[in-house]
């Protein structure tokens, strides 16, 4: 299986960060992962089709807000919590706190 590409935290841009949050899909995915830590993506589908999971789980990955690793067939999500801090300080805070 092929690793998934992931943007270096210096080159997420806010506005790409803003529009993968606007869906409730995206945020709900963002809220679990901040709450409960790396999870799998079967465990965050909530039932929704997995053709429709893959295309939020890439908008996420390629806006710079989560990554993905590869643990046999696997995959493994978490939120780029520390790095987003660092380039955004209070953003995740913000984005948490309003839900």
């Amino acid at each position: 299986m092929r690793a998934h590409t992931h943007p270096a935290i210096e080159n997420v841009a806010l506005e790409d960060i803003f529009h993968a949050l606007s869906d409730p899909v995206r945020l709900d995915i963002v809220r679990r992962l901040a709450r409960d830590g790396e999870a799998n993506c079967a465990a965050l589908e909530c039932g929704r089709p997995k053709s429709s999971m893959s295309h939020h789980f890439r908008v996420l990955r390629d806006c710079g807000l989560i990554h993905t690793r590869i643990e046999g067939v696997t995959h493994l999500n978490a939120l780029r919590k520390k790095e987003l801090d660092g380039r955004f300080p209070g953003l995740l805070k913000a984005v948490l706190a309003a839900g």
